[in-house]
């Protein structure tokens, strides 16, 4: 059933990918609905995925590969439901392949993690910790789009892509309000991991609490910038970007070098 669930969910992505891709330079085109229920049958089926790769009988694997399709499948449901109110169907050209890619992975690459059993206050951290890993996500691929787009109207490109996004101010809104929800899940995560993990600063976990204060930094001297200063455009931009590359590098930076370049020490 992992098998099949798997292949449904990279083939679901795969069809709603390529039919929101057409609709780029076609914005006339029918198919919405088809696209999203395409992504909705993919979520669904990846959520079984996800299932499968993180439980265990002796716990709960949050390994590598596990962990991020889980981080893809927050952000597809995440951005399938903001969708319903916001016109955020461009996003899907970028969700949905890293969906289908790290499901295929979860699925089909090697088993790197530990099984474990959590407390609830940990359990809660992580919770936390991975959706505001998954809300900047959402926010990078908003800020990628914004940068294309602010780039397009300069040089007078107003086709494809480009006309099919909101106004410039729109979409400014909107990555501000993503990198908003992610700071305050953000913050209320390392306040968790303070409280409820015995020693943030242990071996494995110093190298993430430090990178994420420091993402967690970046991001507040962002939302500070644009309060007080007006920050916009490529600055916005640029800091979203580099504190994401922190986060990542968090999280994912020290998986892979524990679990694949140092196998004899999981975390």
């Amino acid at each position: 059933m992992l098998l099949i669930a798997t292949l449904i969910a990279i083939l679901a992505y795969a069809g709603a990918s390529w039919l929101q891709w057409q609709r780029l330079s076609a914005p006339q085109l029918e198919g919405r609905n088809l696209i999203r229920g395409l992504g909705a049958l993919a979520f669904v089926m990846h959520g079984y995925n996800v299932y499968r790769v993180l439980h265990y009988p002796e716990g709960i694997d949050l390994g590598l590969f596990p962990v991020g399709s889980l981080i893809a499948w927050v952000v597809v449901g995440i951005l399938l439901a903001s969708s319903l109110r916001q016109k955020l169907d461009n996003l899907f050209i970028g969700a949905f392949p890293m969906a289908a890619i790290t499901a295929a992975l979860s699925a089909f690459g090697p088993d790197t993690g530990a099984h474990r059993l959590y407390a609830g206050g940990v359990v809660l951290h992580i919770l936390l910790s991975l959706l505001a890993y998954s809300i900047f996500t959402l926010a990078v691929l908003q800020a990628l789009l914004l940068s294309l787009q602010e780039r397009s109207l300069k040089q007078h490109h107003t086709r494809g892509l480009v006309a099919s996004l909101p106004p410039l101010q729109v979409m400014e809104r909107l990555l501000f309000d993503m990198l908003w929800g992610g700071f305050i899940l953000l913050s209320i995560a390392l306040v968790s991991g303070f409280l409820y993990i015995e020693d943030m600063f242990a071996q494995h976990l110093v190298h993430k609490t430090i990178l994420s204060l420091i993402a967690w930094l970046v991001y507040g001297i962002l939302l500070a910038g644009r309060h007080f200063l007006g920050w916009r455009s490529q600055t916005a931009v640029r800091w979203t970007l580099g504190g994401f590359v922190l986060l990542m590098l968090a999280f994912f930076g020290s998986k892979f070098v524990i679990e694949m370049l140092l196998p004899q020490t999981p975390v």
